[in-house]
């Protein structure tokens, strides 16, 4: 027996089967609502539910708050249904007719950007592109079924290959692999594209971004594109790290401030080392960003990095007047188990 899910705002219906996931029954009849990571702890996800009841699964309780739950608030993710729904969630549009498809994939190229960032890049089969949108991210398919993040550091437009920024985390199973036995000329595969962080071109406002660690890679994808197209909105990237050696990519950053005036570059170290002879900013990476921007309410903002970042980008922006509906995050965990993005 299938359970019928009307989203509130569209009016659009599909069926789930009991124990799929919302999300998962929203895709498979071509709609897609909002989301990011699908492990339920980034809560792009989330929503609320109109009428009906959930389970809601497998979530993460500083995600979803039982607070959250009173309200009628779930991660679509993760929930099932257990009667018919009514919900209330975003529905994205853009990325509607890009098939997520399986493709296999070679290593074309490894680059060490540092000591524990490793630049991959994958070539398709003779003839084929990956149609995509500058943000969005892959899941690479492992063997026993397992499947590990990465978003995408390349524009649509530079497509030949695929470019991924990919940490080494010790112990992980796969960033352990590529860091010790991977080779170019590997075959792997690859589902995608997935998720929806990526850049909305329909707007004037002028944009902050801010990435975390290799939270850079999906902001870079993003900037090239802007480029390419050779938009004229104001652009001030934040890229926080830990020291200098973290800003592997600081070159080509600085070297967008250089060549297009509406383009600004911010980096930020929260722990500077003593040989770094560090004379810029420091501290935590939204702090500089609201030194610099007491009023947020005329921007719009794209973010990139580890929960705890997003965390204090959410709290702290709308509170200087950002608008909820204006900030766009991809929030990514460094576990060994997740090893996302």
């Amino acid at each position: 027996m299938s359970f019928k899910i009307q989203i509130e705002k569209t009016g659009h219906e599909f069926e789930a089967e009991p124990s799929e996931k919302i999300l998962d029954a929203a895709q498979r009849a071509g709609y897609t609502l909002s989301y990011n990571c699908r492990n339920g702890s980034c809560g792009t996800c989330k929503g609320r539910v109109v009428s009906g009841k959930v389970n809601y699964g497998d979530v993460d309780p500083a995600t979803l708050t039982e607070a959250d739950k009173a309200e009628g608030m779930a991660l679509f993710c993760q929930a099932t249904a257990l009667e018919d729904l009514v919900i209330d969630a975003e529905e994205i549009d853009a990325v509607r007719d890009i098939p997520i498809r399986i493709v296999p994939c070679r290593v074309a190229r490894m680059e060490k950007f540092a000591d524990d960032v490793m630049g991959l890049w994958l070539s398709l089969p003779k003839n084929q592109r990956l149609q995509f949108l500058a943000g969005q991210y892959i899941d690479i398919l492992l063997k026993d079924g397992r499947r590990r993040s990465f978003s995408l550091a390349n524009a649509p437009h530079n497509d030949e290959f695929l470019e991924l920024q990919i940490r080494h985390v010790p112990g992980g199973y796969f960033t352990d692999h590529v860091f010790g036995k991977l080779k170019e000329k590997d075959l792997l595969r690859f589902r995608g594209p997935l998720g929806t962080f990526f850049l909305r071109e329909d707007s004037d406002r002028p944009i902050i971004m801010v990435a975390g660690g290799t939270g850079f890679a999906p902001i870079k994808a993003m900037l090239e594109h802007l480029f390419y197209h050779q938009v004229s909105r104001r652009v001030h990237l934040y890229w926080g790290v830990r020291s200098k050696q973290d800003l592997y990519q600081a070159k080509l950053a600085e070297s967008w401030a250089h060549e297009h005036e509406q383009f600004e570059f911010t980096p930020v170290l929260s722990e500077p080392r003593e040989n770094d002879n560090w004379n810029g900013r420091t501290g935590w990476v939204h702090e500089a960003v609201l030194q610099d921007f007491p009023d947020l309410s005329g921007f719009e903002v794209y973010a990139s990095g580890p929960p705890v970042m997003i965390d204090s980008v959410k709290q702290s922006f709308f509170e200087r007047g950002l608008e909820k509906k204006y900030l766009y995050s991809d929030s990514f965990e460094y576990a060994a188990e997740s090893e996302s993005k």
